[in-house]
């Protein structure tokens, strides 16, 4: 199975590289996301380090689990041969309606099918209240004419 854009990357491919992450992770479905993943993807997110789709499905249904009204917006930081790096930032609410601003960064590395082999996220939450949320749309995608992080000064 190939998941274009394959590398090497250059800075359009890149970017749509990006889009269709931050797509994917938007549709809030674990399965979808781990089919960008190779089967033995190695992660490190947050204090978490694992590897494979399944543990990445058990991951992201956890996640989304407990963080509801998930909004996330990624942009490329830089890429070189089979590596991108993103900065990304998602705005969600706990269980008990606070709400929360994450903040990252990730390293991603592609086999030569275009499939995440590696995924290593460092990312910080911030509470915010629910008048500082700045992303406003219906459950799914990011529309095309939203702002990104750079835009939203973030």
């Amino acid at each position: 199975m190939t998941r274009p854009p394959l590398p090497p990357f250059d800075d359009d491919s890149a970017r749509i590289k990006v889009r269709l992450a931050e797509d994917a992770w938007n549709s809030r479905e674990p399965e979808r996301v781990s089919l960008a993943y190779t089967h033995d993807s190695r992660w490190r997110n947050r204090e978490a380090i694992f590897a494979g789709r399944d543990r990445i499905v058990e991951f992201l249904t956890r996640k989304w689990a407990r963080e509801h009204e998930y909004r996330l917006i990624k942009e490329l930081w830089a890429y070189h041969g089979n590596r991108i790096a993103v900065r990304f930032a998602y705005e969600y609410r706990d269980d008990s309606s606070a709400w929360f601003r994450a903040y990252g960064n990730e390293n991603w590395e592609f086999d030569a099918d275009g499939l995440m082999r590696r995924r290593i996220a460092s990312i910080n939450d911030l509470p915010i209240t629910e008048g500082q949320r700045l992303f406003h749309w219906n459950p799914g995608a990011r529309p095309e004419d939203h702002p990104g992080l750079t835009e939203l000064g973030l």
